[in-house]
């Protein structure tokens, strides 16, 4: 009867941490609370450079830029960490800190205070395929609370393609 008792106990203590940590992924336009935080993924845009002239940068894989939108509901500054995609396998790709050549970079440093709104433009390097967006409550890692956006791939028109525009240039 004791070992019976154990067992339960075990598996309901077990059920609840592994609660917090259940992925359900959402939709882009969903919006999405973490903690303090509520995110929307606004769009996304695939760019095959950045910049003109001098300033050009070319990725390594693609550069996907993310609109996003974060408002604070709580009643205290949080930080928003740097946001992390993950793709079908598992493999893990951090945001980029470095936002030269990226209109409305939504930045590296970003404290948010109570009932503050911010918009703007995550930049990562990545391959094309579909994608979730892991979004933090801004909590320490390891015991920070998370969701799942979903990131389609979509390739609605390119990207630094001659004469298409690209991020930073005037539209013809």
């Amino acid at each position: 009867m004791r070992l019976f008792a154990l067992a339960a106990a075990t598996s309901l203590l077990s059920g609840c941490g592994k609660q917090e940590n259940t992925r359900v992924d959402r939709e882009m336009g969903d919006r999405v609370a973490v903690g303090p935080l509520t995110y929307n993924v606004v769009e996304t845009a695939w760019r095959s450079q950045l910049g003109a002239d001098f300033n050009l940068r070319i990725p390594q894989d693609r550069f996907l830029l993310i609109t996003i939108s974060v408002t604070n509901g709580g009643g205290k500054e949080v930080s928003v960490p740097l946001l992390t995609l993950e793709d079908q396998n598992g493999k893990d790709y951090q945001e980029s800190d470095n936002g030269s050549s990226v209109d409305n970079w939504f930045g590296a440093l970003r404290t948010l205070t109570p009932a503050q709104t911010q918009q703007g433009k995550l930049l990562f390097d990545v391959p094309l395929t579909n994608y979730r967006l892991r979004v933090s409550d801004g909590g320490d890692p390891g015991s920070d609370k998370a969701a799942w956006i979903k990131i389609p791939l979509r390739m609605d028109g390119d990207t630094g393609l001659e004469g298409a525009p690209t991020v930073g240039s005037p539209v013809k």
